[in-house]
């Protein structure tokens, strides 16, 4: 098993920014990519940004010039820098790591629980 930790989430005005962290642990040979999807209510779950163990990262359109995903010195970490948020960021945020767990062959994907983030004045 692989366990995902995050922190971060929170009630923000508009323009304001939050930091997003996310910390996997337990049963890893080796991590693929991480990155961080978010779902509204009423909408699908969406990818806003990921980032593979070589840094090249992928971003939403919608988040693109504002948002900032970047490992961290600590082994499997990451973060999401967000800036000027706007209300449409509004949503459970969740981290995902894929990569390969000792002893399961083949590519594996977890989900951290997800945090809250409001963007609201």
């Amino acid at each position: 098993q692989v366990q995902l930790m995050e922190s971060g989430g929170g009630l923000v005005q508009p323009g304001g920014s939050l930091r997003l962290s996310c910390a996997a642990s337990g049963n890893i040979a080796s991590t693929d990519v991480m990155g961080w999807y978010r779902q509204a209510p009423g909408k699908e779950r969406e990818l806003v940004a990921s980032i593979t163990t070589g840094g090249v990262t992928n971003y939403a359109d919608s988040v693109k010039g504002r948002f900032t995903i970047s490992r961290g010195n600590a082994e499997n970490t990451m973060y999401l820098q967000m800036n000027s948020l706007k209300p449409e960021d509004t949503a459970v945020y969740c981290c995902n790591w894929k990569g390969r767990p000792y002893y399961i062959s083949g590519l594996s994907a977890y989900w951290g629980q997800g945090t809250q983030v409001t963007v609201s004045s």
